[in-house]
C-alpha cells in the first residue's frame, strides 16, 4: 500500500475509500443547506438599517426636546425670582430686569438649543408676578416643529419693617 497516495496497489481503485465519499457527501449537504440562506443576512441588514437609524435619531430628538424644556424652565424660574424680588421696589422696571435675567440664562445654558425664545412677563394678580417662555427646539427630522413652553410665577416679596 502506498501511504502517500492512499492507493492500494495499482489496481485503479477509488482513492480514499469510503471515508473520502462520506466527507464529499457531508460537504455537499452543508453547502446545500447554507446556499438557500446566503442572501438573508444582506436582506435583513437592508431592512433593519433604516429602523435602527430612525431609533437613533428619535432618541437624539427626544433628548434635545427635554433638554430644551429644562433650559426654558430654569430660565423662567430665574426670571420669576428676579421679578418677585424687584416688583415691590420697582413698579415698572421689574419687567425688563426679569426678561434680561431669563435671556441671560438661555444664552448661558443653551443658546443653540432654545431657538427664538419669546420671554414675556406676567402678572395674573396684583400680588403675583412671573415669567413665561415659549421657544422652538432644533429638529433632527425635517418637517417637524416642536416648541417648549415654560412658566414660573410667585408672590411678590415685600419688605415689612418690624414694629417695636
Amino acid at each position: 500500500m502506498n501511504r502517500a497516495s492512499g492507493v492500494k496497489g495499482d489496481g485503479g481503485r477509488v482513492r480514499g475509500g469510503t471515508r473520502g465519499m462520506r466527507g464529499f457527501v457531508r460537504r455537499r449537504v452543508e453547502a446545500a443547506s447554507t446556499r438557500g440562506e446566503s442572501g438573508m443576512t444582506a436582506i435583513e441588514f437592508v431592512l433593519l438599517t433604516p429602523v435602527l437609524f430612525f431609533m437613533i435619531f428619535a432618541t437624539v430628538q427626544f433628548a434635545l426636546y427635554f433638554f430644551a424644556d429644562h433650559v426654558a424652565q430654569a430660565a423662567a424660574q430665574a426670571g420669576a425670582r428676579k421679578a418677585r424680588a424687584t416688583a415691590d421696589e420697582n413698579a415698572g422696571g421689574w419687567r425688563g430686569e426679569a426678561r434680561d435675567v431669563a435671556d441671560a440664562y438661555i444664552r448661558q445654558l443653551g443658546p443653540q438649543l432654545v431657538i427664538d425664545p419669546d420671554v414675556r412677563t406676567i402678572q395674573p394678580e396684583a400680588t403675583t408676578v412671573g415669567v413665561e417662555i415659549t421657544a422652538k427646539v432644533p429638529m433632527v427630522f425635517p418637517g417637524l416643529n416642536f416648541t417648549v413652553h415654560a412658566q414660573s410665577s410667585g408672590p411678590v416679596e415685600r419688605f415689612v419693617e418690624e414694629n417695636e
